[in-house]
């Protein structure tokens, strides 16, 4: 009788975990999906500039997006600060102040350190060998651009801390605000339309930089109008430094830009493999990867809340609760990474309608291509779902250094070797590059899965007095 009552008590506390898990990772997850959304806007106006502003301003996303995303990464170490110190010491409003004021410092200095680094973005392309036309042209988009940077590094600060205290619905609705808003921002200045100068391709960056304005304006109302999020005033005294907090999140959050920069950075460099390769393996390649993208935002939003959940559990020192939010995310991620492989499996074709025609003629080629490569991300999602999750789970153990060496070496050891190696010394080609790809994420899975479950072992359940 006593085992019958503490296995039902057991599964009670795992149903309990997954329902906690999923509430709070759908609104993460929608809200990546209508990020991505806002980047689209962008291009849908731009395109109907030509093919020269279109191309200037991928060269210039392809380096801003970098950069943002790596700096937001190592801010939003903040989410899994705050989950510990609720964890420990609920409702913790003076940690959680602290931790939040000293990420927000961060996310300005890093931010002003980053606007340096895409101001270099001409020199950059034409070191690259990019035409001096599109160099210049691209220089004239970012020279506007890079002035959204520390908005959009501190929005995701507040998108962080707004989450950890259980109201992630907030950034799902601001950011589908923010669409309607830069879609309003491009149709007013890069065409002169409502009495706004015509910018062309600058006009697009006013629009960025007004709706990262707009959307850190939206936190601070938010945050201002809902009673549980402005108890901790943490807007307060934000000019008084608190150093042992502020790097403690930078020496945690670096290693996270890292390991960001060295999966995006394998994934662009994939892209110049397949340019050899290619143009028509190329555009496949394009598509097939912005599908597989968009299939991620799911598991890198249950990554973001297993992360928190991990977290609070780390910071209560339960054991028991860190194992079970760090599985449920797993499963979580699993159960949806394999409807997306089977949907690429089964019906490529309306996926690819997404972007395409795929029954015109002139995208018959293209067709080929991306439904073979789509063959190797069904492989590949349930392997890219696991690492984004077993990866934010070791985040909430504040677990950063080893995870981003095992992520380097994954990714571009026997990643971007196999890719190189079965791209360009086999007759497999293109699809060489991509179970190349595969196998990086497969590494990644696997070492970073081994060491969530031996977190015991390896001493990673106790918190860091330091």
């Amino acid at each position: 009788m006593a085992d019958a009552v503490h296995l039902s008590g057991t599964r009670s506390l795992w149903r309990s975990e997954m329902l906690a898990t999923l509430r709070l990772s759908w609104p993460l997850a929608l809200a990546n999906l209508l990020q991505m959304l806002t980047y689209a806007v962008d291009v849908i106006f731009i395109a109907r500039l030509g093919e020269q502003p279109l191309a200037a301003s991928a060269l210039v996303v392809s380096i801003f997006g970098l950069i943002m995303w790596a700096l937001s990464s190592m801010t939003g170490m903040v989410a899994a600060v705050i989950s510990a110190e609720l964890g420990a010491r609920a409702p913790a409003l003076r940690p959680v102040r602290r931790a939040t004021r000293m990420a927000l410092w961060l996310a300005v200095l890093s931010g002003a350190a980053g606007m340096v680094a895409c101001l270099g973005f001409e020199r950059f392309a034409l070191l690259t060998g990019q035409d001096p036309a599109l160099a210049a042209l691209g220089q004239s988009y970012m020279v506007i651009l890079v002035w959204s940077t520390i908005p959009f590094i501190v929005n995701n600060v507040l998108r962080s801390f707004v989450s950890a205290l259980d109201r992630p619905i907030f950034a799902t609705a601001i950011t589908a605000l923010g669409i309607g808003v830069n879609a309003a921002g491009n149709y007013a200045f890069i065409f002169g339309n409502w009495g706004a100068p015509a910018l062309g391709l600058p006009g697009a960056a006013v629009a960025t930089l007004f709706t990262s304005m707009f959307t850190m304006a939206a936190y601070v109302i938010a945050i201002r109008l809902d009673r549980k999020l402005h108890r901790y005033h943490i807007f307060g005294r934000w000019w008084v430094p608190d150093w042992p907090v502020f790097w403690q999140i930078a020496r945690k959050g670096a290693p996270i830009a890292l390991m960001v920069t060295a999966e995006a950075g394998v994934f662009g460099a994939a892209a110049f493999l397949m340019g050899n390769i290619g143009a028509s393996q190329l555009a496949a390649h394009t598509l097939a990867l912005q599908i597989a993208a968009l299939a991620f935002q799911v598991p890198f939003g249950v990554g973001q809340a297993a992360t928190i959940r991990v977290g609070y559990f780390y910071g209560a020192r339960d054991n028991a609760g860190m194992g079970r939010a760090g599985w449920s995310g797993i499963a979580i991620a699993l159960a949806f990474m394999a409807c997306t492989s089977g949907a690429m499996v089964l019906v490529p074709e309306p996926l690819l309608s997404i972007y395409i025609d795929p029954h015109a003629a002139a995208n018959a080629t293209l067709v080929l291509f991306a439904t073979r490569y789509l063959l190797v991300a069904a492989a590949f999602q349930l392997a890219d779902g696991v690492q984004a999750v077993a990866g934010g789970a070791l985040r909430g153990l504040q677990d950063t250094r080893v995870p981003m060496w095992i992520a380097v070496f994954s990714y571009w050891v026997p990643g971007f070797g196999m890719s190189l190696a079965l791209g360009f010394a086999t007759q497999l080609a293109g699809v060489g590059v991509w179970i190349g790809l595969a196998t990086g994420l497969a590494f990644a899975a696997v070492l970073l899965t081994w060491r969530w479950t031996r977190r015991e072992a390896l001493d990673l359940v106790r918190p860091d007095p330091a």
